[in-house]
């Protein structure tokens, strides 16, 4: 079974890096659609490691998202900083915005969640007053695109897709190594029982605070990358709550206690929302999509991903009984 879902998993690898850009690269809009899908793809992974192994739900990760963004972008256009380095240093301001958030890990619940949000509006806030710095309200402009590596202009559709696409995966693998190391499986016994936990020593404060860490620095090389793919910034559009409901989302339709489906959830919610529905119902098409994910979490509350991994092994187990 482990070497069966070795081999599909690299075959849908070999396929998200040669057949989408031979399928699609011709088409620049539909190519942008899917650069914005693996977008927010990316931000809803984030959401979800911070959910699944932090056990803290988030209505703030616009505040990471944009503070990624405002970093990479400055660093680039007043210190001249290269494009793929700042990017690195957007998910790092990121982290460095979350390490002032630490302290309302004593909150649970919603309480954590809105106190977030507070941190969030806090943000947008200084991005626009602090205009000497940030450009304020009028934002940041001609922001340096990403650049060309070996005669490949990265700036253009397939290029960008290729790097989000790469930032994606490694997120995964990031998540995943994290997931399956004793970290990971102190991380999930706390959802049992906290109080537990730490009777045999676990640190719960501290994995939190890690979790909320890696998480923001997620979000933010996303944000980093959008600025650098858009050109422009303004603090509206960088915090802007867009950034968490699509994420959160994405993650609850794809299946966010799994590692690939808050980014399946994210192509699959984005792309039919905007190819498909905008195109049926040009105003309220968001209404279709709510529909959606209402029936997704009343028939499949566990996400997409897991519906479609029992039919895999319903045909398996059919397969199995007929060569039997």
């Amino acid at each position: 079974m482990k070497t069966t879902a070795w081999i599909r998993n690299t075959l849908l690898l070999a396929a998200a890096y040669v057949a989408v850009p031979l399928a699609l690269g011709g088409n620049q809009y539909v190519m942008s659609m899917v650069v914005a899908a693996l977008i927010i793809g990316g931000v809803a992974l984030s959401w979800a490691l911070l959910g699944n192994l932090g056990g803290m739900v988030s209505f703030g990760h616009s505040a990471f998202f944009g503070v990624g963004a405002y970093v990479s972008a400055l660093t680039t256009v007043k210190l001249g900083v290269p494009v793929l380095p700042a990017m690195l240093l957007g998910g790092a301001g990121a982290a460095a915005a979350a390490v002032i958030m630490l302290p309302v890990l004593r909150l649970r619940g919603p309480y954590f969640a809105l106190a977030i949000l507070a941190y969030a509006h806090i943000f947008r806030i200084l991005a626009t007053e602090w205009s000497s710095v940030t450009g304020g309200a009028g934002g940041v402009a001609n922001i340096p695109a990403l650049p060309t590596v070996l005669g490949f202009d990265l700036a253009s559709k397939n290029g960008a897709y290729l790097v989000v696409l790469t930032l994606v995966v490694l997120c995964m693998l990031a998540y995943s190594r994290i997931r399956a190391s004793h970290y990971g499986l102190a991380l999930r016994a706390m959802h049992d029982s906290e109080d537990a936990t730490r009777v045999v020593g676990v640190n719960s404060t501290l994995l939190k605070g890690l979790m909320l860490l890696v998480s923001a620095f997620m979000a933010g090389l996303f944000g980093a990358f959008n600025a650098h793919y858009i050109n422009f910034l303004e603090p509206d559009y960088a915090f802007n709550g867009l950034w968490v409901t699509l994420p959160i989302v994405a993650a609850i339709f794809g299946g966010y206690r799994t590692i690939p489906g808050p980014v399946l959830g994210a192509v699959v919610v984005y792309l039919v929302d905007q190819l498909v529905f905008k195109a049926l119902i040009p105003t309220g098409h968001q209404l279709v999509l709510g529909l959606l994910l209402v029936a997704m979490i009343v028939f499949s509350p566990n996400g997409l991903l897991p519906l479609l991994h029992k039919a895999l092994r319903r045909k398996d187990g059919s397969k199995e009984k007929q060569h039997a």
